[in-house]
C-alpha cells in the first residue's frame, strides 16, 4: 500500500531523508550508551557490575548482534525487499529501546542491546542499497550516501550532548530518557517507509515488472513509455541477463579464498568479498574505537569535568568531515577518496601513536595528540565513513546485492565487535602499544584499495558490472570506459569483451 504520490526529485529527496533518519538512529544508538556508562544512577540500576569484561560486553553485544543479523538477513532480505528490511529494523529498534530503557539488570540491558543490534544490522544492510537503486541520475548515489553518512555520524554527537545534559541530574530518568529517545527516529523512518515503494531494480529482479515500471516512471516523473524510462529498464534487464550468464561459472568454493581465486567472468566472488573486507578494514582503522571510547581516550589529558564536553566536540568534527564528501565525491571519485584518505590517515595515526608514547608527563604533547585525533576523525569522516557504504552497495551485482549488503554489514560489525570489546582491555593492559594495531589497519587499507578497488564513479549501477569482466588487480591495469552501446543487452558484452577481443582487453589492461 503506497499513499505517497510524490514524483521525481521530490520523491528521491524524501527517500534520502527517511534513509538518513534510520542511519541517524544507528549513530545515536552507537553513541548513547557511551555517555552514561560511568553515570552512578545507571550503574546503580544494573547492580554496579565489576570486572574487566562486563561493560565491554554490554557495549559490544550490540555489535555482535548486528553482525549475526547481517549474516542471517542475507538469506531473507531478497524476499523481503530493501524497503521491508528497513521497516523490520525500525520495528525491532523500538522494542530494543524499550527493553534497554526499562532495565534493572545487566542481563536485561544486554537483551535490549541485542535487539537494537538486530535492528541496526537490518538497517545497515538495506539502506545503502535502497538509496543507490532508487537514484535515477548517475550523480545521485554519491551525494545521497554522503548525506546518509552525515546524519549517521551526527547521531553520535547528538547522543553525547543529550547524555551530557541529562547526566547533570542524579536520578533514573537521567539515563533512561536518552536511551528511549531513539524511538523517535524509528517511528519517523519506519512509519514513512511503509508508504514508500521498493526499488525498481528489486521489482525487476523479482519478476514484478509492472511494479518496477511504475516505480521507475514515478522516480523519473515521466510515463513508462518514455525513452528515459525504457533506456534504464533495458540497462537493468541487460545486467540481470548478464549476471545470470555469469552464474554458470560461479563456484562457492572460491569464497574460501576470499576472492583471490575467482573464475566467474564478472568476478562475482571477488566483489562480494570486497564488500566484506572493505568495511572490516574501515573499523580496523579505528573509527568506532575512537567514537565509542572517546571519553576514555580523553581522560589521559582532560579533567573529568571536560571529558564529556570534549567527546561531544570530537564527534562533531567526525560528522563535519562527512560534509565535504557530499560536494566532491562525484568529482574526485570513490577510489581516490579512499586511497588518498587512507594515506593521510596512516600518517596522522602514526604521529598520534608517537605522541601518546612520549606524552606522559608532558601536557603540551598530550594536547597535541588530541589535536591529531581531531584531524584524524575529520579525515576519516570525509574519506572512509560514507564512501565505503557507497562503494560496497555499488559493486555488488544486482542478483547478489542482498548478499553483498549482508557481507558489508557482517564485516563492519565483526571488526567493530572485536575492536570495541578489545579496546578498553587493550588500553588497560598494554597502553599505547594497542595503537599499533590501528596503524596496521590503515596500512592495509592503502594496499587493499590500490590493488582491488576500481573507480565506479560516473557509471550507472549496470555499467559497473562491466568493470570487472576478465580484469586483474585494479592497481595494475588501466581503467576503461563503458559506453551506452555496450549496455544494449548481453550481445554488447560479447562485442566488447568476448571472442577474439578478450585477449586484447586482458593485455591492454595489464591483467595478471
Amino acid at each position: 500500500m503506497r499513499l505517497i504520490t510524490l514524483k521525481g526529485r521530490k520523491l528521491y529527496l524524501l527517500m534520502k531523508i527517511i534513509c538518513g533518519t534510520s542511519f541517524m538512529m544507528y549513530g545515536y544508538d552507537a553513541g548513547v550508551l557511551g555517555g552514561v556508562l560511568l553515570h552512578p544512577p545507571f550503574l546503580n540500576a544494573i547492580g554496579n557490575p565489576t570486572g574487566d569484561y562486563v561493560i565491554p560486553m554490554i557495549v559490544a553485544s550490540y555489535d555482535l548482534a548486528a553482525m549475526i543479523t547481517a549474516i542471517i538477513i542475507s538469506f531473507f532480505a531478497f524476499r523481503m525487499g530493501r524497503r521491508g528490511t528497513v521497516i523490520l529494523g525500525n520495528i525491532v529498534a523500538i522494542i530494543g529501546s524499550v527493553i534497554q530503557a526499562s532495565s534493572y539488570s545487566v542481563s536485561q540491558l544486554i537483551v535490549g542491546r541485542l535487539c537494537t543490534g538486530f535492528a541496526i544490522g537490518c538497517i545497515s544492510c538495506a539502506v545503502p542499497t535502497y538509496l543507490n537503486e532508487t537514484g535515477i541520475e548517475i550523480g545521485d548515489r554519491g551525494p545521497a550516501n554522503a548525506f546518509n553518512a552525515i546524519l549517521l555520524i551526527s547521531g553520535v554527537p547528538l547522543a553525547y550532548w543529550i547524555d551530557y545534559g541529562f547526566t547533570m541530574m542524579d536520578n533514573q530518568a537521567s539515563w533512561r530518557v536518552p536511551i528511549i529517545f531513539q524511538c523517535i527516529f524509528a517511528f519517523i523512518s519506519g512509519g514513512t517507509m511503509y508508504f514508500l515503494p521498493d526499488t525498481p531494480r528489486w521489482y525487476y529482479a523479482r519478476n514484478r515488472f509492472e511494479e518496477g515500471d511504475a516505480v521507475l516512471a514515478q522516480l523519473n516523473d515521466d510515463v513508462v513509455e518514455s525513452e528515459g524510462v525504457q533506456f534504464t529498464r533495458r540497462e537493468i534487464m541487460a545486467a540481470i541477463e548478464a549476471e545470470l550468464e555469469a552464474n554458470a561459472s560461479l563456484n562457492w568454493k572460491d569464497f574460501l579464498t576470499m576472492g583471490i581465486v575467482d573464475n566467474t567472468r564478472m568476478k562475482i566472488v571477488r566483489r562480494i568479498c570486497i564488500c566484506f573486507w572493505l568495511p572490516m578494514i574501515r573499523e580496523w582503522m579505528g573509527s568506532s574505537l575512537i567514537a565509542y571510547y572517546s571519553s576514555v581516550i580523553l581522560t589521559t589529558v582532560a579533567k573529568p569535568s571536560l571529558v564529556s564536553l570534549l567527546s561531544g566536540v570530537l564527534n562533531i568534527f567526525f560528522a563535519l568531515g562527512c560534509v565535504p564528501l557530499y560536494f566532491t565525491v562525484e568529482r574526485v571519485g570513490r577510489r581516490s577518496v579512499l586511497l588518498y584518505g587512507a594515506i593521510a590517515m596512516t600518517i596522522l595515526i602514526t604521529i598520534f601513536t608517537a605522541l601518546v608514547a612520549v606524552g606522559p608527563g608532558h601536557v603540551d604533547i598530550q594536547w597535541a595528540s588530541i589535536a591529531i585525533i581531531f584531524m584524524f576523525l575529520f579525515t576519516f569522516g570525509y574519506a572512509w565513513q560514507g564512501c565505503v557504504w557507497l562503494y560496497c552497495s555499488e559493486i555488488a551485482p544486482l542478483e547478489y546485492r542482498h548478499i553483498g549488503a549482508g557481507a558489508c554489514a557482517t564485516g563492519e560489525w565483526l571488526m567493530t565487535f572485536i575492536t570495541v570489546f578489545a579496546g578498553p582491555i587493550g588500553f588497560n593492559r598494554i597502553g599505547w602499544y594497542f595503537w599499533l594495531w590501528v596503524i596496521s589497519g590503515n596500512v592495509i587499507a592503502i594496499i587493499f584499495v590500490f590493488l582491488l578497488c576500481p573507480e565506479t564513479g560516473g557509471k550507472t549501477l549496470e555499467q559497473i558490472d562491466y568493470l570487472f569482466i576478465d580484469q586483474g588487480f585494479a592497481g595494475l591495469r588501466k581503467n576503461f570506459d563503458v559506453t551506452p552501446e555496450d549496455m544494449e543487452g548481453y550481445a554488447g558484452i560479447e562485442k566488447k569483451f568476448g571472442g577474439e577481443k578478450k585477449e586484447d582487453v586482458g593485455e591492454e589492461s595489464g591483467e595478471l
